[in-house]
């Protein structure tokens, strides 16, 4: 007996909604890569962003096949830097999630509170190498000075790039 019209676009219908599922998880876990975040963040963010319903974190582990520990990390993860926000659900007491779609907020708040609070920290680190250098007696010395200027000139671009980037993606 061959299969209805309906349950063959039924399946197809499900077989593309997977494939593009899986693109997007693909295409999220190599954009984390590059901001040096895990895969299972990634993960969670790709299927989240394609989900039509908040999801979850049961749901999350299970459709990812990646344990509830991962999976509690990635979203505590993911909630510090406003990838997701949790969405009310009447009746069901589990906390479901929704991924941030706007992209210019979402990159806008990870500059402001990820990026940023590093270049302070990386001014710090340059002064006490100026210390460091300055005390120390070396036959480099030269080479030092040169490579701790370049340090402290991308570190005051970087303080006057990325607030202006992060203003201008608020728009």
């Amino acid at each position: 007996m061959a299969p209805d019209a309906s349950s063959v676009t039924s399946t197809s219908s499900a077989s593309a909604k997977r494939d593009l599922e899986i693109e997007s998880i693909d295409f999220f876990v190599r954009m984390m890569s590059l901001l040096g975040l895990p895969r299972s963040v990634g993960e969670i963010y790709g299927l989240l962003y394609f989900s039509p319903k908040a999801l979850p974190m049961d749901q999350i582990a299970a459709r990812l096949d990646i344990s509830i520990g991962s999976t509690s990390q990635g979203l505590k993860t993911l909630r510090s830097i406003k990838a997701i926000r949790s969405a009310y659900i009447p009746g069901d007491r589990r906390d479901h999630y929704l991924a941030e779609s706007e992209f210019r907020r979402l990159f806008s708040t990870f500059i402001k509170d990820e990026i940023l609070p590093h270049l302070e920290s990386a001014k710090d680190r340059i002064s006490r190498m100026e210390k460091v250098l300055g005390s120390e007696p070396t036959e480099e010395k030269d080479f030092y000075k040169i490579r701790i200027e370049k340090l402290k000139r991308l570190t005051q671009a970087s303080g006057r790039l990325l607030p202006a980037l992060a203003k201008l993606l608020k728009l």
